[in-house]
């Protein structure tokens, strides 16, 4: 069994269908769902499929760097706010974005410092969205974490010697749909990385596989990267499966899963 480490099922994308997407995705040896928020307005459908889903669907809870504008202060008061009423697992999906603009870079920039202290204070692993922006999130969290501190450089597709300075932070790499593109060198970078240092992911309803590119994403597609991965690394599932599961726990459930 799969775990997605990385999915957005509460989006009106999944609302028509979302007890077929996870039976679909449950038939395809996808068990565990972690989902990353994105803002205040998206905390109460992720936080009622969570519900709804118990111990299948778990929730995460940060603000989005798309999602930052001049009120960031206000929007992270009001986020904070949940944190002690919930039992999330992480912090996420946070970082920095500068693929459209960088007009509120620097609200970025703290918005992202005061993400990672929740992450200490909490002692919850971060799940990182860096685009456009790696040296700036590396600085940043290199500067800011604790040496116990963990988490994931979401939907990883850079360079080696990135990968390397992840790894060496004591971060993993969630490797997605981005992996089949033919126009992607991650491959060349997979088969140099040992496999106890990434997690898989979909970012569902987004960045769906080759050959679904294009079409909605679902956590389903897992297998497809599950099975790009065991070619590359020429591995079996159940391998794949063990390792990366593995992963997962020692990131977000070192305590008992009863615990959540």
């Amino acid at each position: 069994m799969f775990t997605d480490s990385h999915t957005h099922l509460y989006l009106p994308d999944f609302k028509p269908d979302l007890n077929t997407v996870i039976k679909n995705a449950l038939k395809k040896k996808v068990n565990r769902f972690l989902l990353p928020n994105i803002n205040n307005d998206s905390l109460p459908q992720l936080l009622s499929i969570c519900q709804q889903y118990n111990n299948v669907c778990f929730p995460m809870i940060g603000l989005h760097p798309c999602s930052i504008t001049k009120n960031y202060t206000e929007e992270l008061d009001k986020l904070y706010a949940n944190i002690s009423k919930n039992k999330f697992i992480a912090i996420g999906e946070v970082g920095i974005d500068l693929y459209w603009e960088r007009k509120f870079f620097e609200e970025q920039k703290s918005a992202f410092q005061i993400q990672i202290e929740w992450g200490t204070k909490h002692n919850l692993p971060i799940v990182i969205h860096s685009r456009n922006s790696f040296n700036e999130t590396y600085e940043i969290l290199r500067k800011n974490k604790k040496d116990k501190t963990t988490g994931i450089f979401h939907c990883f597709s850079d360079s080696y010697k990135n990968a390397k300075k992840i790894i060496e932070l004591g971060f993993y790499l969630g490797i997605g749909g981005v992996l089949t593109f033919k126009n992607s060198n991650l491959e060349d970078v997979i088969k140099k990385i040992d496999l106890k240092h990434i997690v898989l992911e979909t970012d569902s309803p987004y960045l769906a596989p080759h050959p679904m590119r294009g079409k909605r994403n679902e956590p389903q597609f897992l297998s497809v990267i599950a099975e790009k991965i065991c070619a590359i690394k020429n591995c079996s599932l159940e391998e794949l499966s063990l390792i990366t599961n593995e992963n997962i726990k020692k990131i977000f459930f070192s305590k008992k899963l009863a615990d959540y």
